[in-house]
């Protein structure tokens, strides 16, 4: 898409709603993210990737076990101030 000026009204509580052929063409999504910059009298917006780039966790132990093993010290610790 070259240079488009297109006209767009501020809306309710400052929204600003993007024209269909923008978000057509860019490919923006619902929920993408989008990055807001002002330079000089312009406000620029670059679409970002619309998936979270995959995560490594480093360790292997699950939710549940966290919560098991927080469960138990808590109990330990509980017993120890009640004696």
């Amino acid at each position: 898409m070259n240079l488009v000026h297109l006209t767009i009204r501020v809306g309710k509580k400052f929204a600003i709603y993007l024209p269909k052929e923008v978000v057509k063409e860019l490919n923006i999504k619902e929920g993408d993210i989008l990055l807001l910059g002002i330079k000089n009298d312009k406000i620029i917006l670059k679409h970002i990737k619309s998936e979270l780039p995959k995560v490594r966790y480093w360790s292997k132990v699950s939710p549940d076990e966290v919560e098991e093993v927080g469960e138990e010290i808590s109990e330990t610790l509980l017993k120890r101030s009640s004696s």
